[in-house]
């Protein structure tokens, strides 16, 4: 169906699918033509037609992690797969990338209206695709994966769900620092900076880079952010924090008033 403006002729978009974000908030899937996007209330989350940033998430983290024989992956949030694609595009034949999607509707939306986006990265033999919260992966699988990748929400900041600051909290961090092996990589997209996410990073024993890119790579778009936290030794770790001398303890015992 087409209508006119001015003359012009154009495709209005078309809600074709709603979803319930555990947790709160609400997702809408509408298609314009070959064109998809994802709606939180007003906002754009993701669109078809601009995949840059996210396809720089995987491919920054995939090259920190490069060289090691059967790295493993694990991507928080499907979208619509560009950063699986990318990741699957960086990594060898041996890797394994596991996809955690907290919404089960959009894990559907991507074997139906979605799956000409998708092509058939999800046939893919090393791709292992897990319903459920990206964040309860990450506090079960202790020294499990080389590299961390979250495209969850619109970043720290997150729009449509409020428990997200578990992932990006403290807490949240030291969580995705257990589950990295040595040297792994904690890679997060988001559409905005903030200061302080950077120096929580810094405090969970990461080694920060900080990363600006466009929605539509070269071509331009929107500026959004990508962090590589890249984890510390211990060691390392300690130095960057180290602790306060205790006070000396005095002779026998409590202190006398």
């Amino acid at each position: 169906m087409f209508y006119s403006y001015e003359g012009v002729f154009v495709v209005p978009w078309v809600e074709l699918a709603t979803a319930i974000v555990p947790g709160g908030g609400k997702l809408r899937l509408i298609q314009r033509g070959a064109e998809f996007s994802i709606m939180a209330g007003p906002i754009v989350l993701m669109n078809s037609r601009l995949s840059g940033s996210e396809k720089a998430l995987a491919a920054l983290a995939a090259q920190k992690i490069g060289g090691r024989p059967h790295p493993r992956m694990l991507i928080g949030g499907l979208g619509m797969g560009f950063t699986l694609r990318a990741a699957l595009d960086a990594l060898g034949g041996g890797a394994e990338v596991v996809v955690a999607e907290l919404v089960p509707e959009v894990i559907a939306w991507a074997k139906g209206p979605m799956a000409p986006v998708f092509g058939t990265c999800l046939a893919d033999p090393r791709v292992n695709i897990r319903e459920g919260d990206v964040g309860q992966v990450m506090r079960t699988e202790k020294l499990g994966f080389d590299a961390i990748v979250l495209d969850v929400d619109n970043g720290p900041e997150g729009l449509t769900r409020n428990s997200n600051d578990a992932l990006y909290g403290a807490k949240g961090l030291a969580a995705a620092a257990a589950a990295l092996r040595p040297g792994g990589v904690y890679a997060v997209w988001s559409s905005g900076p903030d200061a302080n996410f950077a120096r929580r990073l810094h405090d969970a024993g990461f080694a920060v880079e900080e990363h600006k890119t466009r929605a539509n790579g070269a071509r331009g778009g929107a500026r959004h952010i990508i962090w590589v936290g890249t984890k510390r030794s211990e060691k390392v770790a300690s130095a960057a924090h180290p602790r306060r001398p205790r006070a000396p303890r005095p002779l026998g015992g409590r202190t006398r008033r």
